[in-house]
């Protein structure tokens, strides 16, 4: 079964648009989590920037009391934020790149340049007893660096493959891309996740990727969530998902 992982990440994205530095606000991202959880949800992201633009430190310590399947904490390979993720203990962290001009989250960890310090954090969370993934694009010298720094998860980017989507020929580019970095990875005893850009309207052709473990997937469901409640938007994304066959 295709498994769900909700970022709530824009959640308090909105909240901190009119209550920054303030120490309270709505919409509550733990709430929010809360409800996806009940709605069916397998997991929760949430990305604890250095900049924290969006959740905040509060947030994640919610989180960690409240979430009941699986707290995957996105971050940079950052000092500050790797002893919080030690202290914390989510289940899982996705290292991502981190740039400061960036709105969210653009392309992937250059893993071969940084392999040496990502093995060591991937063995200071192994310790903690957090598993770890790297999040990057579908390109095979990335996945078998990451094979070698001990991770037990990779996230494939798919934000190349969301923005062509309209593109025919560009989307079959991407889309073999992924399925070959899908591929490969299973062969190195990597499990696969994937996220970034997908949506209600280009998740059934994502299909087309074998061995896909877990989607995280955060602003669609926002979004769609203004219009129909969270509640609502997990349990349409879910129904999508059990279309796959892996």
């Amino acid at each position: 079964m295709l498994k769900l992982g909700v970022n709530i990440d824009h959640v308090a994205t909105v909240r901190e648009a009119r209550y920054r530095g303030r120490g309270f606000g709505e919409p509550d991202p733990v709430a929010a989590a809360r409800i996806a959880e009940a709605a069916g949800a397998h997991g929760i992201t949430a990305h604890l920037r250095e900049d924290r633009r969006h959740i905040q430190d509060r947030d994640v310590w919610q989180l960690r009391e409240v979430v009941k399947t699986r707290l995957n904490l996105e971050m940079a390979n950052a000092p500050e934020i790797v002893e919080i993720a030690e202290k914390l203990k989510p289940e899982i962290v996705c290292i991502v790149p981190e740039r400061r001009l960036e709105v969210t989250t653009e392309g992937g960890l250059d893993v071969i340049a940084a392999e040496k310090a990502l093995t060591e954090t991937r063995q200071r969370m192994s310790d903690a007893g957090i598993e770890v993934s790297l999040f990057i694009a579908p390109d095979e010298k990335q996945i078998q660096a990451s094979a070698r720094t001990g991770a037990q998860f990779i996230e494939l980017h798919t934000g190349t493959f969301a923005e062509h989507f309209d593109d025919e020929a560009k989307r079959a580019v991407e889309l073999k891309r992924l399925v070959t970095g899908a591929q490969l990875a299973h062969s190195l005893g990597l499990k696969v996740n994937a996220g970034h850009g997908l949506n209600y309207a280009n998740l059934a052709t994502l299909f087309q990727v074998p061995h896909l473990v877990e989607l995280n997937i955060g602003h669609s469901l926002v979004s769609r969530a203004v219009f129909v409640g969270m509640e609502t938007a997990v349990k349409e994304m879910l129904a999508l998902m059990k279309n796959y066959r892996g």
